[in-house]
């Protein structure tokens, strides 16, 4: 399994994962971001770019049973969420893509997207229309 990206997102959910029992690989182009996985981290870390492919094949993609791709650039998750959907036939490839428009538009495409901004819309938008409903009796 690999973590592409091991920044807030990609490091918790490589620790989460890890402690789930997966066997972890996580890349960043930092090496600095290996602390944010601690000194106890027992999976492994490649530093580079998750564009290249001697950095994906020397951490293992072509026997990846998921990928989750979460660096900070839409493109660059984009790119490598469909290299590894596609040309290496991992199908449990998740992609965070901060952007609403592109993530339904790939996500009808058949790639599995998450979309945080999304998210954060609906649930902000509920909760003032939760709690304008609570305070006026009005409907939501």
């Amino acid at each position: 399994m690999l973590v592409i990206g091991c920044g807030r997102v990609g490091s918790s959910v490589a620790l989460e994962l890890d402690r789930l029992g997966w066997e972890v690989v996580a890349i960043d182009e930092k090496e600095d971001a290996l602390h944010r996985l601690g000194e106890h981290w027992s999976g492994g870390f490649v530093v580079g770019h998750g564009m290249d492919m001697g950095v994906l094949t020397e951490a293992g993609l072509e026997d990846a049973d998921a990928v989750v791709v979460a660096t900070d650039g839409d493109n660059t998750n984009l790119v490598i969420g469909q290299l590894a959907q596609k040309r290496f036939g991992i199908g449990t490839t998740v992609i965070r893509v901060l952007d609403p428009a592109r993530a339904a538009l790939y996500k009808d495409l058949g790639l599995w997207t998450v979309c945080p901004t999304s998210t954060a819309i609906e649930t902000l938008t509920e909760a003032v229309n939760s709690s304008a409903a609570d305070q006026t009796g009005a409907p939501a």
